[in-house]
């Protein structure tokens, strides 16, 4: 380790010591084999949620993910971009912890002149950061743990989690269950037709795992213009792709990017305040302009021959001819050996395994909100509307209690908390709004044995002998009475 990074971790330590007020526990003992809070997903903001939960003394808390050691998030696996989107200045997982910052870690480990000279954070990079961030902290971490179904225990109201792990299936009790499980946690990524109808292999999604090697030398159609599809084409061709060309059902490439504009104290700090009809306004406006491809993700592509753009061509209709696959446009037919689709994800509850036996029951957005005529949105109506503390509701009172314990920190709390699950522009705001309403929760279920608690405390603060002329004459009278 750089000598550097140890004296950052040191630094870490005595800052967290700095700051540990209030330091006495207050959370009521419970059985050993009882959580209070579990949070699914181990990225970036099932980390920061754990950190936020320890720094305000709720330590019976674990996270499970899926995946093995060193595959937790996309940052490794499916997220193909060269440097993250978000500029460099990000903060957000430190939680105001100065040593903790992004910017702290990448000086400690490269030096202060290759963060002056850094455009954006690596991807791999990122990565990096998260998993000294999880070390340092300690953070509790199960890794390949599947959670396969939630249920709740009649007798204690306790959430019941049951996960496949490689040694058979566990079941763990917790209190609050966090849903840190990204962009797609809330329902999955889209295959809309017509391509469903294409022989599977033929199809790939650009939130799966894919064999580019395999791709060498093949005729590709990618579809969408966003940055993954942008990054997904550029590692097609950089593995040696024949041609890749981009259909695009937008008549003109996007170019304004609404996160920049997202990136301010005002919006991220307090657009969970606004009333009904403001959040819809706001939101249904950032999820119609989507995101252009960064500035990189197009310089990756823009000046390679075997790169080509088509505009205005949503694909009508998609079929197999003579071993090829063949989609049809407003532009035209194209055809190729195989399709990768850059068409991000939709909000179904009922689609999440661990969800489904309950979605149903989940408020949504169409469930609370009737927009203006002419103001309707599909994905906005199918995002769940969430309580402050990011909490499901139920559609009918009383027929599944379970929902007020299970807290949505996915893309899908946009609509109604702003920028917060999945996204690295709003962890500084999100997840302390997420911890509060943990803790907030935590509280008052406990409120009446913390009164009994306080009725009980008689731990002397006073402890010098009181001379006897200095005590009330009327108690000294009444003692010798007695």
């Amino acid at each position: 380790m750089p000598a550097a990074l140890a004296r950052l971790e040191r630094d870490i330590r005595q800052q967290l010591s700095l700051v540990d007020y209030p330091a006495r526990p207050w959370m009521r003992p419970a059985a050993a084999d009882v959580l209070d809070v579990a949070i699914i997903g181990a990225g970036q903001t099932g980390l920061a949620t754990a950190f936020g939960l320890r720094r305000q003394k709720v330590d019976k808390l674990v996270l499970f993910d899926r995946a093995p050691p060193g595959g937790t998030g996309v940052w490794i696996t499916f997220a193909r971009m060269r440097t993250l989107r978000t500029p460099k200045h990000v903060t957000g997982p430190d939680l105001g912890l100065p040593a903790l910052t992004p910017r702290a870690y990448f000086t400690a480990r490269d030096g202060e002149a290759a963060w002056d000279s850094l455009h954006k954070i690596g991807r791999e990079d990122w990565q990096d950061y998260l998993d000294w961030y999880a070390r340092v902290l300690e953070l509790p971490v199960r890794h390949e743990h599947t959670l396969l179904e939630i249920g709740q225990e009649a007798e204690t109201g306790l959430l019941t989690l049951r996960f496949a792990t490689p040694g058979g299936e566990v079941v763990r009790r917790a209190r609050k269950l966090v849903l840190a499980t990204g962009m797609d946690g809330a329902g999955a990524w889209q295959i809309p037709p017509p391509f469903g109808a294409l022989p599977p292999g033929r199809v790939l999604h650009t939130a799966q795992a894919i064999d580019f090697a395999a791709l060498a030398g093949k005729q590709l159609l990618v579809i969408g213009a966003g940055a993954s599809a942008f990054d997904n084409l550029a590692t097609a061709l950089e593995a040696g792709a024949a041609e890749a060309t981009m259909l695009v059902r937008r008549p003109r490439m996007p170019r304004v990017n609404p996160f920049r504009w997202m990136e301010q104290a005002g919006y991220l700090g307090q657009y969970h305040a606004l009333p009904d009809l403001l959040k819809w306004r706001f939101t249904r406006h950032i999820f119609k302009l989507n995101q252009p491809p960064p500035q990189e993700s197009w310089d990756r592509v823009a000046a390679d021959p075997r790169f080509r753009l088509v505009m205005g061509a949503p694909v009508e209709s998609a079929r197999m001819e003579g071993g090829a696959v063949v989609l049809e446009t407003p532009r035209g037919a194209f055809g190729a050996d195989a399709v990768i689709l850059g068409t991000g994800f939709t909000f179904d509850l009922g689609l999440r395994p661990e969800l489904a036996p309950f979605a149903r029951h989940i408020r949504l957005w169409r469930d609370a909100f009737t927009p203006p005529a002419g103001e309707e949105s599909a994905l906005c109506g199918a995002s769940p509307y969430l309580s402050p503390d990011f909490a499901f509701q139920e559609k009918q009172p009383g027929a599944a209690p379970l929902l007020r314990h299970i807290h949505c920190m996915t893309y899908a709390a946009t609509l109604s908390m702003g920028l917060s699950g999945a996204s690295i522009s709003g962890m500084k705001y999100g997840v302390p709004r997420l911890v509060d309403g943990l803790c907030r929760a935590l509280w008052l279920e406990d409120a009446e044995a913390h009164l009994a608690a306080l009725r009980a405390f008689d731990l002397p603060e006073l402890t010098a002998p009181i001379p006897q002329e200095h005590e009330n004459p009327e108690e000294r009278r009444a003692g010798a009475a007695e």
